[in-house]
């Protein structure tokens, strides 16, 4: 059986290295484990910060495939965990809605969610107003504040950027790359994962004045956190309960549908069971050259394999 680690398969060195180090450090943890496995083979970020989180998912993989045995569990948060929601006066609904015109708030603030205190409301909003609630996210990721100015400052919304799908068919279709491309030049690629208006917020235009903002800010904040500049933003829409208008109106451009499979289904169990309409926004001119033929010396010390596959 062969295996790729974020794309790229691995030889039967790495994985013999990796059975090693599994049965012979007892009593490490799993996220213990999983960085000493990055610092052996080099696994790195172009930032380089270690690839621990995709690094643990292999391995949970190899163990249900019954290749190694990993130490027991730990009481920890897994990566797309639903997390506790903490409840706070600051997330509470107010009285009145606030439906003033967009102009009467602006500008438009977007702060990056950094100390604990910002974390723990982007936390509370999400998880008590976002449809999905509030989840680890994979890979490589960066939230936001979104705020009005007036009539006094407020935060009213949250947005997330993360790691990008490893396949969406229609978005490899649209840029018309192959496998190898793919694995070069993903990590161009950024998802928009959460996007929340508060719900007692109705200001016309908001949404895509939003959108239209982090995409101005995502590539230079992306580049500075992980030393890899994002050539074009990604999205999935539940199409059963959004049209996608916010979108539309920021002048991202809808591609087609999923499959509605979800990330981790691997046995293909839930096709069709939640299709999700894929949008994308380019963040420069002539984006699909730029991904579809990209020279691996271009992108090769950037490289960040974000997704995990069994082939």
């Amino acid at each position: 059986m062969a295996w790729q680690f974020c794309g790229q398969p691995l030889v039967a060195e790495e994985l013999e290295l990796i059975a090693h180090v599994c049965h012979s450090c007892t009593g490490v943890s799993r996220t213990e484990l999983a960085a000493t496995l990055c610092e052996l083979l080099d696994w790195r970020r172009a930032n380089g910060g270690l690839k621990s989180r995709e690094c643990w998912a292999l391995l949970e993989q190899l163990e249900a495939a019954g290749e190694l045995r990993l130490p027991v569990r730990r009481a920890t948060k897994p990566r797309g965990a639903r997390t506790a929601v903490p409840r706070s006066e600051r997330g509470e609904a107010p009285e009145e809605t606030l439906c003033t015109p967009l102009a009467e708030l602006t500008p438009l603030t977007l702060t990056r969610v950094e100390t604990p205190a910002q974390h723990r409301l982007w936390r509370e909003l999400v998880g008590r107003y976002h449809y999905q609630g509030h989840a680890v996210p994979f890979g490589a990721q960066l939230r936001y504040l979104l705020g009005v100015s007036r009539p006094q400052p407020q935060v009213i919304g949250c947005l997330q950027f993360s790691s990008p799908a490893w396949r969406l068919a229609a978005r490899d279709r649209w840029i018309g790359w192959d496998d190898a491309q793919r694995a070069r030049a993903l990590q161009r690629v950024v998802s928009n994962s959460r996007f929340l208006i508060v719900p007692w917020v109705q200001v016309r235009n908001l949404a895509s004045a939003a959108l239209a903002l982090a995409a101005r800010r995502i590539a230079s904040d992306w580049q500075a956190v992980y030393a890899v500049r994002p050539l074009l933003l990604e999205t999935l829409v539940d199409s059963a309960r959004f049209a996608g208008t916010c979108y539309r109106a920021a002048n991202w451009r809808a591609l087609g549908t999923t499959s509605g499979r979800g990330r981790m289904d691997r046995n293909h169990q839930r096709h069709g069971a939640a299709p999700k309409t894929v949008f994308v926004y380019p963040l420069v001119d002539d984006v699909r050259r730029r991904l579809h033929h990209a020279e691996p010396e271009e992108l090769a010390p950037a490289v960040q394999r974000t997704a995990l596959a069994r082939a």
